[in-house]
């Protein structure tokens, strides 16, 4: 990662580069850059890259030690469906339609009676996630454990989506409106949820952060496809964001289909970017050598 990739990403969290370390290092550039920035940043940062720590969000009032839970997959946006068992295998179809979206979706399962080990992992995705999607079907608010699930998301702070599957929000979440899913098809919902988390000012900027880095690490054609298709779909992305993704994109071969350099030159043409070729993905590349302070 060069100094450009650094000040370009933290660019992307708001935060002033125009800094001449001490020292020529990006280790020392760092450490000197982030000191006056906030804990909120400093936090969504360390989630973004998946570093451990022990802190919640300013917003989270709960003192909890969280441990990584194993349902997450790494680098996406972090969905808890909160459901009744009776819509299981639903919900769980929805879960995979959403990972197009650069989505990863937690699949409850009411029915099952936790062990201590259970709860802790149910704990553990609460106090992680960046949203919840409560499913929203006759008998939704009779259960034990999804009021609860509500309840957290509701003191986090988080954004709570509703779906309306022949149900009404009620209670806290009774001012949202929420999603009309009847007569909808899982795609359709799977959409409507990316629209809301996508145009919302809670989950916008992280789904539009870890969405980007996804496409740039896509690993086949077929993915970075669905990636940059669903970035397309974000209607205001600001300009350093694509700047990264447009300094970074000839890094990964998998990214050299025409079809992608085209979606991608068609999503950074507003910016005035120079228009992405083939043989951009032929330049050499070299490792660094490591700059920290011997």
């Amino acid at each position: 990662m060069t100094f450009s990739d650094i000040m370009n990403y933290f660019k992307g969290f708001g935060i002033e580069t125009d800094h001449k370390p001490s020292y020529n290092s990006k280790y020392v550039y760092v450490k000197e850059v982030l000191p006056p920035v906030t804990e909120d940043v400093i936090l969504k940062i360390a989630d973004e890259l998946d570093l451990k720590h022990n802190f919640l969000s300013p917003n989270d009032t709960i003192n909890i030690k969280l441990t990584e839970p194993t349902f997450w997959k790494p680098g996406y946006f972090k969905l808890f469906l909160s459901h009744l068992a009776a819509f299981k295998k639903t919900t769980a179809s929805l879960k995979n339609a959403l990972e197009a979206y650069g989505i990863s979706s937690f699949v409850a399962h009411e029915d099952i009676e936790p062990t201590k080990e259970w709860q802790v992992e149910i704990e553990n995705g609460l106090f992680t996630m960046d949203a919840l999607c409560a499913v929203l079907i006759p008998g939704f608010n009779l259960s034990r454990w999804t009021d609860q699930e509500i309840g957290v998301a509701v003191g986090r702070n988080v954004l709570v989506i509703p779906v309306r599957k022949g149900m009404d929000p009620y209670g806290f979440i009774g001012k949202f409106q929420g999603f009309q899913a009847e007569g909808k098809s899982i795609g359709e919902v799977a959409s409507a949820i990316f629209d809301i988390i996508s145009t919302n000012s809670k989950t916008k900027d992280t789904l539009i952060i870890k969405l980007s880095e996804l496409f740039l690490l896509s690993n086949t054609e077929v993915e970075a496809k669905q990636r940059i298709s669903a970035i397309k779909r974000i209607k205001i992305i600001s300009k350093d964001r694509i700047g990264l993704m447009h300094q970074r994109i000839t890094d990964n071969l998998n990214l050299r289909s025409t079809i992608i350099i085209n979606e991608f030159n068609d999503l950074a043409r507003p910016y005035n970017y120079v228009p992405i070729k083939p043989a951009d993905f032929d330049k050499t590349t070299y490792t660094e050598d490591d700059d920290l302070p011997f």
